[in-house]
């Protein structure tokens, strides 16, 4: 069952995200820059393209730290405006950009806001997660959902090896989730995919959620999963630990890999 989300909560959350803020960082350097150049201008210093970036970029990662913001948020916005003039120099069409951002548009979504890039896991995951599964009971269908399941690869197994289990993914990308789709159709697989915000979901339908996600999105994963998540159920996050409580179980997919950590409800 999803639940429905409200505007005004969405854009509070949307006004956090670190992408916007520094693009309103960017934007408040702007009239600044314009000033201290005019001041320059009036002392008779020189005043030309160089000036305007490397002024935009210190004041813009400046007051990125001042924010608060990530420290490589303060790189991106030093470099930021050196990178753009330099995409102008260039004089490439602007259907060129256009396709660009539609294609990262298309492949990374709301990660502005997530701040959950696309991570694909491996095979040797999938089948360290095969292996933790419930064995079979008869009469009960296992359901186990991948939250930001990217291009499929893991339901797709699932659904494969375990033939009583309702495999699923919710992606929130519309090009991989397009991909995990048609992955399906073609090999006539049972699994199933939903184009989505995880967060919409009611954990207490599954007897397992598998999560590779990111570190910012860890601690809003376990309120979530503490809230919701039913005894007898099985939370696996691949790469990121929760700080709020210890892994119940921890193994690794391959020597010297990144872990699976295992929480028990």
């Amino acid at each position: 069952m999803n639940r429905p989300s409200r505007p005004d909560s969405y854009l509070r959350r949307l006004a956090r995200a670190p992408a916007v803020r520094a693009l309103l960082i960017q934007c408040g350097a702007a009239p600044l820059t314009l000033a201290i150049l005019y001041l320059m201008a009036s002392f008779r210093f020189d005043v030309d393209g160089r000036s305007l970036v490397l002024v935009q970029g210190l004041l813009a990662a400046g007051l990125s730290w001042k924010l608060g913001l990530a420290v490589w948020w303060r790189a991106i916005q030093l470099l930021f405006p050196a990178a753009l003039l330099a995409a102008l120099a260039l004089q490439l069409p602007p259907w060129l950009f256009l396709a660009a951002f539609l294609i990262l548009l298309g492949l990374y979504w709301s990660t502005f806001r997530t701040q959950v890039p696309y991570y694909p896991s491996r095979p040797a995951v999938w089948d360290a997660v095969r292996q933790v599964l419930p064995p079979p009971a008869a009469g009960k269908r296992l359901r186990v959902i991948d939250i930001g399941s990217g291009l499929g690869g893991l339901v797709l197994y699932l659904a494969r090896q375990r033939p009583d289990a309702d495999c699923c993914g919710i992606e929130l990308a519309p090009l991989p989730w397009l991909a995990s789709r048609l992955r399906a159709a073609l090999a006539g697989s049972r699994a199933r995919f939903t184009l989505g915000d995880y967060e919409q979901l009611d954990f207490a339908q599954y007897e397992l959620v598998f999560a590779y996600l990111s570190p910012a999105a860890m601690d809003g994963l376990w309120r979530k999963a503490a809230a919701e998540m039913q005894p007898g159920a099985m939370l696996i996050s691949y790469e990121f630990a929760i700080h709020a409580r210890a892994p119940d179980q921890t193994i690794h997919a391959t020597e010297g890999g990144a872990a699976l950590y295992i929480w028990y409800f």
